[in-house]
């Protein structure tokens, strides 16, 4: 076995149903006494049955929150938390508001306590994103990565199944990369997989039967081993190019990553076979159509396999693989404006990928 290095930040993970009763405990675990809870509109019940589990503690409930953390959104926020002396906070919901409660920390080191009603993982990693002048701009610090995150699954049994779909594919991608990260383990692998296996087979008995407890306990499962690993190993041309087109182009960000993973898979086939044949062992399917595959899968739930389906512009494909490869993530297959070129052209028609994709 080749020599490997496995890091992560410690945290504090508590997963399970009803476990949103312990908010309280795990805010004074971490010395919270004005807490601000970060959330949307959408989730107002929920906000307010979080504000009377924190009682004195709470402070505030925020809900301007933009995807892809907007600069101008983290600078009205920053007003709201100097304002009213916050001194930690509870991210509510999925990747937008913990990536806004991330910029917070960003600039003003307080904890964070995250509690998933999607299945985005971000809440288990140490990366920020913020979008600048349409360029969306990452980087890592540990001081963003929630301390505590709660996943309770009875709090994702009311989200809509289109959100699931999309939000669970956007966890598997998670997976995927990490089996071909420029740092992958062994440790992370086995995570990734086991992540891609719960994922796979919980989305569609949770697109059956959406309040089902076992089934969302499942797909959270996986969505907890993908955000760890997600948080414990680099990522590649998958999430470079969601980067893109979310931050620059302003499209969803699960629907991207949703459009946009079949077509990564079938890019890196022949240059990551070990990844391909984990993902196969998986999901139980021919190692030669894993991209097509899970194309198919996605399809046949109903939702949009196309960049054209979700706002993508074909005049604006050729400037997108310019800024892919600007600065470039870790790929296991090299990269060009050219072969992002025809990924993209790929992915904006929604043609079903085959066993390899042919630059």
């Amino acid at each position: 076995m080749k020599p490997f290095l496995f890091e992560i930040l410690s945290g504090r993970t508590l997963f399970g149903e009803g476990s949103l009763e312990e908010i309280g405990k795990e805010t004074e675990k971490l010395n919270g006494s004005r807490t601000l809870i970060i959330s949307t509109p959408r989730q107002k019940e929920l906000n307010e049955r979080i504000s009377d589990l924190l009682g004195k503690r709470c402070a505030g409930i925020y809900t301007d929150v933009i995807q892809h953390v907007p600069i101008e959104t983290v600078e009205k926020a920053m007003e709201t938390v100097n304002e009213l002396e916050i001194d930690s906070l509870v991210a509510v919901g999925g990747g937008s508001t913990v990536g806004l409660a991330k910029a917070i920390a960003l600039q003003k080191p307080i904890p964070i306590i995250a509690i998933p009603t999607t299945y985005s993982g971000s809440e288990m990693t140490s990366v920020w994103g913020i979008t600048e002048n349409g360029y969306k701009t990452t980087g890592k610090n540990p001081n963003v990565k929630p301390q505590t995150v709660i996943y309770d699954p009875l709090l994702t049994t009311s989200l809509p199944t289109y959100l699931t779909i999309v939000s669970g594919v956007n966890a598997l991608a998670h997976c995927v990369e990490a089996l071909y990260a420029k740092n992958s383990n062994p440790i992370t692998s086995i995570m990734a997989q086991e992540g891609i296996q719960s994922l796979y087979n919980g989305l569609p008995k949770v697109v059956a039967n959406p309040r089902e407890i076992s089934s969302r306990s499942e797909v959270l499962y996986g969505a907890w081993l993908s955000g760890t690993v997600l948080g414990s190993v680099e990522m590649a041309l998958h999430h470079k190019l969601c980067h893109v087109l979310g931050g620059s182009y302003k499209l969803p960000h699960a629907e991207t990553h949703t459009v946009i993973l079949p077509y990564v898979i079938a890019y890196n086939a022949k240059y990551a076979p070990s990844a391909v044949q984990a993902i196969s062992k998986s999901i139980g399917i021919d190692r030669d159509d894993v991209a097509g595959t899970l194309f198919d899968l996605i399809k046949s739930f109903g939702v949009k396999t196309s960049l054209a389906e979700i706002g993508m512009r074909e005049n604006d494909l050729d400037e997108a693989a310019e800024f892919v490869i600007r600065n470039p993530y870790y790929n296991p297959r090299p990269v060009d404006q050219k072969s992002i070129r025809i990924l993209l052209e790929n992915a904006y028609t929604g043609a079903r990928p085959g066993i390899e994709l042919k630059i």
